[in-house]
């Protein structure tokens, strides 16, 4: 192969995995967030939403087509670029520099995290048959979980998602920079600023689901003040 053709090649690849980060990996990690934040109605109102998706036609085809494969294109190819890049932060130490390693970073946690997860729940439906009513009650088990103390499940979903949320933002940057959408720096400082925000405000609202499942508290508000109960499995009292 020419050295033009290995460079068309990589050119069009790393455009097919600017694209994946957005279409369908990023549009899928918002829904997912959104659909997860039902949980903060209750089991069953997380249940209908999980049922709702279960219901929609051709489901397996939409996963594996739609989600899984380019998740992995995206994920490998994510991986061979970092161990290809050159980051110079301490040379250059500029913003988009920083950017760039916290971008390599985030991915190799994202690819834990996702892994850990698929674990936890896809592969378990798969293999061992688990139910989708369960996954509130195993959420909830997994989440309030600690040891010496501390929930270390739920940091290191908080952990996860602000990794994911952080490449989605600033893979979004960069996807608008490279497909020409921003070319002057005022505009790519706007898309910055917005999101960020949207990044953010996904965190927020994550954030209040874990501590949600982890405590039975809510960060911002609670209906039920007085209702929430500590990390860790319930201890019932002794009957009498």
């Amino acid at each position: 192969m020419s050295e033009a053709s290995r460079d068309r090649r990589a050119f069009i690849l790393r455009k097919l995995h600017s694209l994946s980060g957005v279409i369908p990996v990023g549009l899928f990690l918002v829904e997912h967030l959104w659909t997860n934040s039902a949980i903060l109605g209750g089991q069953a109102s997380f249940d209908h939403a999980v049922a709702k998706i279960q219901d929609m036609p051709f489901l397996p085809a939409i996963e594996i087509g739609g989600i899984f494969l380019p998740l992995a294109f995206h994920a490998i190819y994510g991986v061979r670029l970092a161990l290809q890049g050159k980051p110079n932060p301490g040379s250059y130490p500029f913003t988009r520099n920083w950017l760039y390693v916290l971008q390599r970073v985030s991915g190799i946690v994202i690819f834990a995290f996702v892994a850990a997860h698929l674990w936890e729940f896809r592969i378990q439906k798969w293999l061992f048959g688990m139910s989708t009513s369960s996954f509130y009650p195993t959420l909830t088990a997994h989440m309030s979980w600690t040891w010496a103390g501390v929930p270390w499940i739920a940091l290191g979903y908080l952990l996860g998602i602000a990794a994911s949320l952080f490449h989605l933002a600033n893979g979004l940057v960069g996807f608008c920079m490279s497909w020409g959408i921003t070319s002057s720096r005022k505009a790519q400082k706007r898309v910055g600023l917005a999101f960020g925000a949207l990044g953010g405000a996904l965190f927020l609202l994550s954030a209040v689901t874990v501590v949600e499942l982890a405590t039975g508290s809510r960060l911002l508000f609670d209906a039920e003040a007085g209702k929430s109960r500590p990390c860790g499995p319930e201890v019932k009292p002794p009957s009498p």
